[in-house]
């Protein structure tokens, strides 16, 4: 009878029970809603009225002629604290920019008279130039948080108008005047050079200060034509500065370096960059353009420029285990105390064969130098370059040394170097190198069947996270670009804070030029605010990822729990991804960095008592010859008054005088008069009436009586 009962249950079971069901999808949030605004898009859906668009103009136009609109190379801000973190974050990215690439700098405000405030006010903004008026607002509003957006406000704020309102424009767009929004064709005013200066630099449609091609338009058409058609999807890119884009700045500000930029070496030159070869070591580095075993052609140019393309190789074919080659770069002197070493290295040898990096240290104690190892490199041979970053930690004048070694196994090439930077600024904490990128993009259907996941990673502070790629975009968006970061559970989440409270993930898709200084590397940055709540529950998004997440597999068949995951599905177009070096070699690189940036949550600064704060307001909105003054960092009217007469309200927008007191009080002591008296009246004949039915309630009971 149990038998005849478990068959009937699993008959049952088996044909009207429903099916096991998968795995909850994991959840995606875009930060931009899956739409790649650009600032003139994020400005005119808020309904602001700015100039060209997103330039806040004062009483006087300002203009890029003239040393009295030119800030100080060292440049003080303050970041409100109405900002957002993700913002803040980005803020402080861009200012590394600047620095890289220029000799422009940024400290934090500590009572200069000129300086810039950057809050979160509606949309994205600035004014041109600086206008010598103490307090200076820059607008980094909701969606705004890209670095190139910043980077554009803060040019703004520098001294430069638009790309397009150059007086030599139209020798280089067709501006379609038809397609313009009525009321909006003054944002495509041309300029004279008695207002604009584009410094002898050529127009530049890869420049982040030009207009998109679809800039105000009135419908589905494009407003702005290049007359070069092969750049209508290039204007109005918003990756990073262009290389006009740095010449101009340059050369405005009279720049001859920029701050945290060390050393690149591509090798081309047969001065090889001022590189040494040792004395001390058993073999040299060779400058070569093929090696038989690998590499067939150098990193910079792969083999598409005929006499050219070098690389430097140590030969491990010959010699024996143990033999070196040592190669020293030029005498660097630091600033900062921390630096990244950049390179790309190809292995044809041995996976025995290795190599050190050293740093060779001048001090008054040592003047003939100290070496001190930093890292060792080794792997499996390949058949491929790849890149490798290494943190330098130096503060006095530094050599950096390459020292190539032989290793025990047979080989058939050797190690070789290409494309070398160094800087002054954080490496990297992680690489994900995806090759054969052409045949997925040839081949990944659009949507989640086309998502392709990074390995594992841990931040500093030990939350483990993963990145997802859409190679050929959404259902909804096809054709982008689409990159996701997400928790993941890990070794670590028992010991960890939930929610997991401000860290910063940001993920660089790598323009592989081979100087450091004119890449246009695409980069998206996102934040782990520990109370944003998931839209489709009530979940914290950035808490335990076994509590909130979905269940995910690794390729070896590890299964683990993926959270949320939050980035945009608009992070490149595809034309864009083949209009710089983003795929070299059939490869991507997409750096990634985790850091915490909870000490960002109060970036106001507390002033000292001694120091004097500007009393300028950025804009003077008082009426009637108000003065506005700044009180506890708010612009507030002192309103002006005469023996007879004021001015009153938030902006001396009413009139008081003596005369109309005088009325204001006759009129009311009338009206408290008339009040009294009506209201005496009124208590009278109340109390005579109520004595009256006294009186007669008094005398029916007598009657009775």
């Amino acid at each position: 009878a149990s038998c005849i009962s478990l068959c009937a249950f699993l008959i049952i079971s088996f044909f009207f029970l429903p099916p096991p069901q998968p795995a909850p999808e994991t959840t995606e949030i875009d930060i931009d809603g899956g739409i790649d605004r650009d600032i003139f898009e994020i400005n005119e859906a808020l309904r602001l009225d700015l100039f060209e668009g997103d330039i806040k103009l004062h009483e006087e136009r300002n203009s890029i002629i003239g040393d009295n609109y030119r800030w100080p190379h060292v440049i003080p801000y303050v970041l409100e604290d109405s900002l957002e973190m993700n913002a803040k974050g980005v803020i402080l990215k861009a200012f590394e920019q600047y620095r890289l690439k220029t000799c422009i700098d940024f400290k934090s405000w500590e009572g200069e008279k000129n300086y810039i405030s950057v809050f979160k006010g509606s949309g994205c903004w600035s004014s041109v130039g600086n206008m010598q008026m103490g307090l200076q607002q820059l607008s980094i509003g909701a969606n705004c948080d890209r670095i190139g957006t910043i980077q554009h406000e803060f040019l703004h704020a520098l001294g430069f108008w638009h790309e397009q309102s150059r007086s030599d424009r139209d020798d280089y767009v067709t501006i379609v005047w038809d397609r313009i929004q009525s009321g909006k064709e003054h944002n495509f005013n041309k300029y004279d050079d008695k207002t604009s200066d584009f410094l002898n630099v050529p127009y530049d449609y890869n420049s982040v200060m030009h207009y998109s091609k679809t800039a105000f338009r009135n419908g589905t058409e494009p407003t702005i034509l290049t007359n070069i058609p092969d750049f209508m999807d290039v204007i109005g890119q918003r990756m990073d500065f262009s290389e006009y884009d740095l010449q101009k700045l340059n050369r405005l500000y009279n720049c001859t370096s920029s701050l945290s930029f060390m050393d690149t070496c591509s090798f081309e030159l047969e001065n090889i960059c001022g590189m040494i070869q040792s004395s001390d070591d058993n073999s040299d580095w060779q400058r070569l353009s093929q090696v038989p075993a690998g590499p067939n052609t150098d990193h910079t140019n792969m083999g598409e420029c005929k006499d050219s393309g070098y690389f430097m190789h140590f030969n491990t074919s010959a010699g024996s285990e143990g033999s070196t080659a040592v190669l020293e770069s030029r005498i660097l002197y630091p600033k900062r105390g921390f630096q990244c070493l950049e390179f790309y290295l190809y292995n044809s040898g041995n996976e025995g064969d290795r190599l050190n990096v050293w740093v060779r240290e001048y001090t008054s104690a040592n003047p003939n130098g100290t070496l001190r190892f930093i890292q060792e490199i080794k792997g499996s041979p390949e058949t491929y370059w790849q890149l490798h970053h290494v943190s330098l930690n130096v503060t006095s004048k530094f050599r950096v040394v390459f020292q190539g070694m032989r290793g025990s196994g047979l080989s058939n090439g050797g190690l070789s170097i290409d494309d070398i930077n160094l800087s002054e600024t954080q490496c990297p904490h992680h690489v994900w190198h995806i090759r054969n990128f052409t045949n997925l993009l040839n081949t990944s259907p659009a949507g989640r069947d086309g998502i392709i996941y990074s390995p594992p990673f841990y931040s500093s502070k030990g939350y483990a996270f993963q990145v997802s790629l859409y190679v050929n975009g959404t259902t909804a968006n096809p054709f982008n670009l689409g990159i996701y970061l997400s928790l993941i559970s890990g070794a670590n989440d028992d010991h960890l804070q939930w929610p997991c409270p401000w860290q910063q993930g940001t993920m660089m898709l790598l323009d592989q030029h081979p100087d450091i200084r004119q890449r246009m590397s695409n980069q998206r940055s996102v934040t782990t605010d520990p109370l944003q709540l998931s839209e489709s529950s009530s979940n914290y998004t950035w808490d335990r990822p076994d509590k909130v997440g979905s269940e995910a597999t690794f390729p070896n068949g590890t299964k683990y729990m993926r959270g949320p995951r939050v980035g945009t599905s608009a992070f490149l177009t595809h034309e864009r991804l083949r209009s710089r070096n983003f795929i070299k070699e059939d490869s991507v690189y997409i750096l990634l960095t985790m850091e915490d940036i909870s000490h960002l949550l109060s970036t106001e600064p507390s002033v000292p008592p001694t120091t004097k704060v500007p009393a300028f307001c950025p804009d003077n909105p008082c009426e009637n010859d108000g003065v506005c003054v700044m009180v506890n960092r708010a612009p507030v009217c002192r309103c002006p008054a005469g023996d007879n007469w004021w001015y009153m309200g938030e902006k001396c927008e009413r009139k008081g005088s003596t005369q109309e007191n005088i009325v204001i009080a006759v009129s009311s002591t009338i009206t408290v008069f008339v009040v009294m008296l009506i209201v005496t009246i009124t208590t009278a004949v109340c109390l005579k009436k109520k004595y009256k039915e006294g009186r007669e309630n008094k005398d029916s009971l007598t009657l009775e009586e």
